[in-house]
């Protein structure tokens, strides 16, 4: 079997190890356990693979083949957490080479444009501001270095990076790495005049629309968080966590699908952060004064970013449970042995689709509780789908009216559909 022979193979501590102990073997052995996964599919797809004393019979060599492949979906959930949590502890040393090579980047433009200009103390406090951030930023993420090091404040809690704290923690770096630069020149300056200029930069009236976009970016943060977390304990957002987080997640949804009011979000920002980057470079006596019609665009695009976060989701629903029938098959009632084909919407939770949440389906009989199968075909599954789910009718259940109720992976029930069982 695959999931025995992947265990088999997990105790070398090798080149390929495998165990899932070390980071270079949570890599190995996770891709391994994938490709194990896919080759079983695969043969159980095309009928290969049966053991002699189920194959005479469809229901039971269909139960057989969905607990094999929920096994293997299990080490290859397993495998992945590991290979998630190795991949965040070597985060944040690349986050810190980054931050160290904007560093690097700076002094370069700032040598390169002094050419001819001369050095000046504005480069100087630019560069002792930018040394400063990215002693905070490496410090904060070697403490935070098993959560991903700097980028643990902008990781949710489904493991995934966040728009919107993303979004604010980029105004943050720049309100802060200007304070620090007006700062340093404050503290460099020698004469009266020259001290009064650069307090009057931090003047509301010249940094208003940079404050307002701020707060603005900084709430929008928090209410997201709010609203998505009342959305899913009241059953009305459906959340699984993610295996790690990835770059995508800023641009898409859940599912890994493009989501137009994430990247017009994340768009616009960085358009209007870039504006802002040059205006303190052109004027480093003072705050960045971002122009109020690029605010009012970064205060739509927000307005845009959270009444899409408001109108995502929804509970997954029943509209009807038929008895499923096969070419040949007489039609009548539904009796305990046969399947039933509930039909719906919302079944699989975005970011559900890997068979170890599928697995995880449960539709409620009465009083029994029953699995819904892994029906594999070529390249994923039959069976469950995001708007029918077959399942067969237990001999527990007693004939008469039961309800039929489904859970779906994340944890969020439907509403119950009453069928008639007989005899």
């Amino acid at each position: 079997m695959a999931v025995q022979e992947a265990r088999r193979g997990a105790g070398a501590h090798e080149g390929g190890c495998a165990c899932g102990d070390c980071p270079h073997g949570a890599r190995e052995g996770h891709r391994r356990a994938v490709a194990e996964f896919l080759h079983q599919r695969e043969e159980f797809a095309s009928g290969k693979g049966l053991p002699a004393a189920v194959a005479h019979s469809p229901a039971a060599s269909r139960q057989w083949v969905s607990d094999e492949l929920t096994q293997s979906a299990a080490l290859v959930a397993e495998r992945g957490r590991v290979e998630g949590e190795a991949w965040l502890g070597r985060l944040w040393l690349h986050t810190a080479i980054v931050v160290w090579g904007a560093v690097l980047a700076l002094l370069l433009v700032q040598a390169f444009t002094a050419i001819g200009a001369g050095w000046s103390a504005a480069r100087t406090a630019g560069l002792l501001a930018a040394l400063v951030v990215g002693a905070a930023l490496t410090g904060a993420g070697y403490l935070h270095r098993a959560r991903g090091g700097a980028l643990a404040p902008v990781i949710g809690e489904d493991n995934r990076l966040s728009t919107s704290r993303a979004v604010a923690a980029g105004w943050v770096l720049l309100a802060v790495y200007s304070v620090l630069v007006l700062a340093g020149q404050l503290a460099a300056a020698s004469e009266h005049g020259r001290r009064d200029a650069l307090i009057a930069g931090l003047d509301l009236a010249r940094g208003a629309g940079v404050v307002t976009v701020l707060a603005v970016t900084c709430g929008i943060a928090v209410l997201v968080r709010r609203v998505v977390g009342l959305r899913v304990l009241g059953q009305r957002l459906q959340k699984v966590r993610a295996d790690r987080p990835r770059a995508a997640d800023l641009l898409t949804d859940d599912s890994g699908r493009g989501s137009f009011t994430d990247i017009q979000y994340i768009v616009v920002n960085t358009v209007a952060l870039l504006f802002a980057l040059v205006r303190l470079a052109r004027h480093p006596g003072r705050l960045p004064d971002l122009p109020w019609g690029l605010a009012l665009l970064v205060l739509v695009a927000a307005a845009t970013y959270f009444s899409g976060k408001y109108a995502e989701g929804g509970r997954p629903v029943i509209l009807s449970v038929v008895r499923a029938r096969e070419a040949g098959d007489l039609d009548a009632p539904i009796r305990t042995g046969d399947d039933i084909e509930i039909r719906g919407a919302g079944f699989v939770p975005p970011g559900a689709h890997t068979a170890d949440r599928l697995s995880r389906m449960v539709v409620r009989i009465g009083a029994v509780h029953v699995h819904v199968p892994l029906v594999p075909v070529a390249g994923g599954f039959s069976n469950p789908t995001d708007a029918v789910l077959t399942v067969p009718v237990p001999a527990d259940v007693e004939p008469g009216r039961v309800e039929v109720q489904v859970v779906t992976a994340a944890g969020v029930e439907t509403n119950r559909c009453v069928i008639d069982v007989t005899d």
